[in-house]
């Protein structure tokens, strides 16, 4: 298996290749050269497997020579021992063909758990072989860099860098970031949104001498890895609720269109998916994108789904290039204009073709709140504020009641207690591992948006 960039001017790569660049020397995305097929029959032989298993089936395909079959079973059964069920993504039913499928049983409390555990061992294997070292640098809205924080804590070869937006974050997710003492651990409060978060990452990996003198690596959703760990569970769900006999969607609140990404994944892949359905807050870029064509940014609203709180939706890219027939340099073009411009646009063929899979629904914080206590009511359901939205997308644009819906339930409530608290009137409390994140000191590193200051506070940080 090969990996091609999303602007078609950077090498091709293997899998772990792809795994330690991040982000293409082009600066654009790494996807498959081809997309690895499931027929029928093949899905089918998946049913009964753990998840371990089903992971092994499904990611091998993508890793190609890169790991023996040996390196990959050990990787993911340490990647998934550390979550509270070894179902890893328990499907729960809600009633009426919905289920709610809840990924935030690992150890930070969010679905980004499911791919960043993969990859702290992942990262371990290829290093220790290549006998290097790196440094990782993401960005986040507040989950991603608890989840890569705590994947990769205490690793060796590693130093880990997270800028994530100043007082944009809930307090939970920010003290799951400070709060860790390890050596190999560096958070950055940066004065800005979280678009200024990815624009300041990406302009780290674009300055090819920085980048080389550090060794970069990414763990944001634009290393093509995580989205190989993400597409398991559309795969884990749509088997459990008749697939591939019967076809499944998908509702998911979306910022970055990673996690959506990997439903599309699977879909290439031979999975009967009917629709993946976009859940958005105020921030509904992507939401405009499905109803009109055009793709328009707008200023950055801070909302009680601050993970969504986002504009320039990176994985987006993926998708655009598949749309634009893989024709790399199109993409280019078209995303060099939207930087200028803030704007582009697609043909009605481009637009219908991702209308035949995808459809989204936007929701603010007054509807968030009232679906979170009508849910309680209902289900004795709590939801966080982002599983919400995807609740209330996917029952607005479901077009099949014979379909199941599965509503990605992405973040455990207590991440964002004082929002469900008053949509609710229950207090969401931590786990138990986490009953004192409050009692804990923090260490926090504010920085101005300005990419010398940033590079040199790597710098300094990596050398000591």
């Amino acid at each position: 298996m090969k990996y091609v960039s999303t602007r078609g001017e950077a090498p091709v790569l293997a899998f772990d290749e792809v795994l330690l660049a991040g982000l293409a020397r082009d600066g654009g995305l790494y996807v498959p050269e081809s997309w690895p097929q499931f027929s029928t029959a093949d899905i089918a032989a998946l049913k009964g497997l753990s998840y371990v298993d089903l992971a092994e089936r499904i990611i091998t395909p993508f890793v190609g020579d890169s790991l023996s079959a040996a390196e990959l079973e050990a990787i993911l059964s340490e990647a998934y021992s550390h979550f509270e069920t070894p179902e890893v993504a328990p499907i729960k039913d809600l009633g009426n063909g919905e289920h709610l499928m809840e990924l935030f049983h690992g150890p930070t409390l969010a679905f980004k758990d499911v791919a960043m555990q993969f990859l702290g061992p992942l990262f371990e294997n290829v290093l220790a072989e290549r006998n290097e070292h790196i440094c990782i640098v993401g960005a986040t809205s507040g989950d991603t860099g608890s989840a890569a924080i705590e994947a990769v804590r205490g690793r060796d070869n590693i130093d880990i860098f997270v800028l994530y937006p100043d007082g944009r974050v809930s307090d939970v997710q920010r003290r799951q970031m400070t709060t860790i003492d390890e050596t190999n651990v560096h958070t950055i409060a940066l004065d800005g949104t979280f678009d200024d978060c990815q624009d300041a990452l990406k302009a780290l990996f674009n300055d090819t001498a920085f980048r080389d003198r550090m060794n970069l690596s990414a763990v944001n959703s634009i290393n093509w890895a995580r989205i190989v760990a993400q597409i398991v569970y559309y795969f884990w769900a749509a088997l459990k609720l008749g697939g591939p006999e019967q076809p499944v969607s998908f509702a998911v609140p979306t910022g970055n269109f990673g996690n959506v990404f990997a439903g599309y994944a699977a879909a290439r892949m031979g999975l009967p998916i009917d629709q993946l359905i976009v859940g958005s807050n105020a921030n509904d870029i992507l939401t405009r994108f499905f109803e009109t064509g055009t793709m328009a940014m707008d200023g950055v609203e801070p909302t009680i789904s601050p993970s969504m709180d986002i504009q320039v939706s990176s994985n987006f890219e993926r998708l655009l290039f598949e749309l634009y027939g893989r024709d790399g340099a199109k993409v280019k073009q078209t995303l060099s204009a939207f930087r200028d411009t803030g704007a582009f646009s697609i043909d009605a063929d481009g637009l219908a073709a991702a209308r035949e899979l995808f459809d989204g629904a936007r929701y603010d914080d007054i509807e968030t709140k009232a679906a979170i206590g009508q849910e309680f009511k209902a289900s004795g359901e709590l939801l966080d504020p982002h599983s919400a939205v995807g609740l209330l997308a996917g029952r607005a644009r479901r077009k099949n009641a014979d379909t199941p819906l599965v509503v990605l339930a992405t973040a455990h409530p207590a991440k964002f207690p004082d929002a469900v608290e008053d949509a609710s009137g229950q207090f969401p409390a931590l786990p138990a591992h986490m009953a004192d994140l409050f009692e804990r000191d923090e260490k926090i590193n504010p920085l101005a948006n300005d990419n010398a200051a940033l590079q040199s506070f790597i710098e300094a940080r990596v050398k000591a």
